[in-house]
């Protein structure tokens, strides 16, 4: 797949960790970006960055773009995606490169249907970690990586827009399917998500032998369902990498739990109900991930 150079114009939605990662990545590399945001009156952000023991003041641009948007990338909660996408679409190019990067799944259709015809559709997944300790500021927790596979036929066509990704969140892989990608990354969130969320504590705490049982049975379950999908995965092998990306990511708390924590809407039904929903149409029973979603629902904050 080719790959093209010239910066574009850059919109990035929303203020998440991801997104406040990705332009603060571009801003030290001198690349400018327009941080689209529901407050059309802020012109600028200050952020605190802090990221391999440096801290970094930067200033963010936040005025709305006066030329159509090039490369927009969304990194927004799944359930924010169609009311990002109906609130800045307006903004973009009849050809611009759409990207989406969320946990879980259920919003490429969704997502495919509010495009104009020109329009590419990407999903990027990363490994990158980044927490928000306030408002004004940021930290990169995790160095990681990032996966780029088009989605919709415009982007097949078309070269990948490497060049802006890379510099916002790479070590950037480009793929020509992106699928098999995100269905591992919906195992581990389907695993380590809800199970912090439920128990409120940080990753590493999956990785003690009382758990281990839950999450080989949460793995089966899984497979069953992604082999519907035409995705197959060894159960063992898939079972040794959510325990190693728990071991991995021990200090840090998942999405969910924070979320949960914070009293904020989770990702609960793009991942473990999205799971649900497949099996459901497979005519599968998934117990554990049944259990584990009920359990999650009956103390979900009001």
């Amino acid at each position: 797949m080719k790959t093209s150079t010239q910066q574009p114009t850059i919109g990035i939605v929303g203020q998440g960790a991801i997104g406040l990662l990705a332009a603060s990545q571009l801003a030290l590399r001198h690349l400018s970006c327009h941080l689209l945001t529901r407050d059309r009156d802020l012109s600028a952000l200050v952020l605190n960055f802090r990221q391999q023991q440096q801290e970094h003041s930067l200033l963010l641009n936040c005025r709305q773009p006066q030329q159509p948007v090039q490369f927009l990338l969304v990194p927004v909660k799944a359930y924010s995606i169609q009311l990002a996408l109906q609130q800045w679409l307006v903004s973009c190019a009849p050809d611009a490169d759409i990207v989406l990067c969320h946990n879980g799944m259920g919003t490429l259709e969704l997502a495919q249907s509010q495009l104009q015809s020109g329009q590419k559709l990407w999903f990027a997944s990363t490994t990158h970690g980044a927490l928000k300790s306030g408002p004004h500021r940021l930290e990169h927790t995790g160095l990681g990586r990032t996966t780029l596979g088009p989605i919709n036929d415009s982007a097949r066509q078309s070269s990948a827009p490497a060049a802006v990704l890379a510099a916002a969140l790479g070590p950037l892989q480009v793929v020509a399917d992106i699928l098999p990608v995100l269905w591992q990354k919906l195992a581990i969130n389907a695993v380590i998500n809800p199970l912090t969320a439920l128990l409120m504590v940080k990753n590493g705490e999956l990785s003690k032998p009382q758990y281990r049982r839950q999450i080989e049975l949460l793995i089966d379950e899984f497979c069953l369902v992604a082999q519907t999908k035409g995705q197959t995965f060894d159960a063992q092998t898939l079972c040794q990498t959510v325990l190693d990306v728990a071991a991995n990511t021990a200090g840090n708390f998942s999405s969910m739990q924070q979320d949960r924590a914070l009293m904020r809407p989770d990702e609960l039904e793009f991942i473990t109900g999205f799971l649900l929903n497949a099996a459901a149409e497979a005519g599968l029973a998934i117990p554990a991930h049944q259990q584990l979603y009920q359990q999650l629902r009956a103390v979900k904050p009001a």
